[in-house]
Formats: C-alpha cells, structure tokens, sequence
C-alpha cells in the first residue's frame, strides 16, 4: 500500500471536506448556547408525548406574554431559552403553563450572565491556544535528535497542521449542524475539542516514533519510503485503537440520554477526523516538506 505516492489525493480529500465547513463559519458562525452568550434555560418534562404543534404552542404562548424565548423539544418534554430572567419571571413562566392545562414537571432552571459567558469563550480559546503551543514544543523536544534529511520543526509542524485539520473539520460540521438543525455548542464541546487534540496528538505521535526508529534501522531507504512502511506498520494499530473508542461512544451515544448526545456525536467526529490526518496527512506531508525543502 503506497499511502505516500497518493498524499495529494489524501490532502485534496482532506480540503474538500473542510471548505464547507469553513464557509459555513465565515456566513454563519457556531451558535453558542447560554454557557457563552449568557442567558436562562428552563428545562420541562412533560407527562404527554411532545410534538411540534405543542412545542409551536408553548412558543407562541410565551411570545403573547412577552417572553422573548427559544422552545425546542427534547426527549420527553422542552427546553425554553431566554434571555437572562430572575426567579420571579422564572415563576411567571411556570403559572403561565400551568394555566394552559398544561401538565409538567420541572426538571432544571439556570442562568448565566453575559459577563460569564463572555470569561467562558475567552478561557475556551486560552485553552486551546496553549495546548495547540504546548504540544509543538513537547514534540520539537522529543524529536530533537532525528536522523537528517528529517527535523524536530517539520514534526512540530505537520503533527500541528494534523491538529488544525481535526479542529476545523469538528467546528465546521457543528456551524452546518447550528444552521440547519439549531446544535449549539456549550461547555462540553470545548472539552470535546480538547479531547480531540489530545487523541490526535497521541495518533500523530505513535506513526512519527515509528518513522524515527525505521531511519536509524534503514539508514539507506529513502525517506518516502520509511515513512510510507512506518504508515503501514502502524496503520492497524491506529485503526483498532480508533475502533474501540468508536465502539464505546456509540453505546454512550445510543444510552446516555440527551444531555451528553452532542457531545459524544462531537468526541466521534473528532476520533474518526484524528485517525484520518494522522495517517493521511501528517506522515505524508513530512515528506511532502523535505520534497519542498530539497529542491528549494
């Protein structure tokens, strides 16, 4: 299997799935949930079965009465957004059903303020930035002593490319999925994403030592071709790994209810994207560095 005779497939694969993503971002951005734009979410669990007529009820009631809310239907019952209420519009709400003969339970009530939320994107994007940081310098110390035409830089930067690849692949699909289908992104997907960079890393990592052992063993192969039998050697390994992961989060998935679900959707994009750049782009585009370095 020649993965590297083909890296510009791979790359242009790679290309063809973000764009959309991107453009979506440039257009129409990610919709943030209370956790960043702050805010009041009611969370109710209705003893009937929900439908869209109900839910196009409970809105309109709301709006009649000068709540300016968000309904959308959840497993069993609703989640009503506004913007940031006290506890006594909180009870307003509550008898305003109530009177409708409607017939609930009320499951949650928070909320966050603008300022909160404000602090909770600024710390979102300090974490990812650092460790974005952090992991160039761990593998440009790792790989410092590397057989020529090889180096510590060019491993920083394509396991950094590989990682960059996973974020904008995961943030785009979650831009087309808050346009279209209204998925917001809270808390639990900044830790997803976080999650993502480090599986990726470690995914990276695993096929670069490999390619480090195999130019001290075949001192006289081509680089190509030692990073191409450094992919295939570990290429099973990659996969099974990824597939236990993949197994696991989607039990989570299909048991663990609809708090978690978009986070566990955000952990599979990012484990499937992290196998992908990991053999399909990383190792390839080291050689497609040394290529460019060479004959500059």
């Amino acid at each position: 299997m020649n993965i590297i005779e083909n890296k510009k497939i791979y790359f242009t694969i790679s290309l063809l799935v973000i764009i959309p993503g991107l453009i979506s971002l440039l257009f129409f951005g990610l919709k943030p949930s209370i956790d960043f734009s702050g805010g009041s979410r009611l969370s109710l669990v209705m003893e009937k079965h929900v439908d869209i007529a109900m839910t196009k009820k409970v809105r309109e009631i709301l709006i009649k009465k000068g709540f300016d809310a968000q309904v959308q239907a959840s497993t069993n019952g609703f989640l009503i957004k506004t913007k940031p209420i006290d506890q006594k519009k909180h009870d307003d709400i509550i008898t305003l059903l109530k009177k409708e003969s409607l017939t609930f339970k009320e499951d949650a009530f928070e909320t966050v303020g603008p300022t909160v939320g404000k602090e909770t994107t600024i710390n979102a994007l300090k974490a990812i930035l650092i460790s974005s940081v952090l992991i160039l310098l761990f593998i440009g110390w790792s790989f410092r002593v590397i057989p020529k035409p090889a180096s510590s830089f060019r491993f920083g930067v394509c396991a950094i490319i590989a990682l960059l690849h996973d974020i904008l692949f995961l943030v785009g699909i979650f831009s087309l999925l808050g346009y279209f289908y209204d998925v917001e992104v809270d808390s639990l997907f900044v830790t997803a994403v976080l999650t993502v960079i480090g599986f990726s890393v470690h995914d990276t990592i695993v096929i670069f030592d490999r390619i480090r052992e195999n130019m001290r063993r075949m001192p006289t192969l081509p680089f190509k071709e030692v990073v191409n039998k450094s992919i295939v050697q570990t290429m099973c390994r990659s996969i099974n790994t990824s597939l236990t992961v993949f197994l696991v989060l989607l039990t989570m998935l299909l048991f663990g209810g609809e708090t978690i679900r978009w986070f566990v959707v955000a952990l599979l994009i990012g484990v499937f994207s992290g196998t992908y750049s990991s053999i399909f782009n990383a190792a390839p585009l080291l050689v497609f560095l040394e290529e460019w370095s060479r004959n500059k």
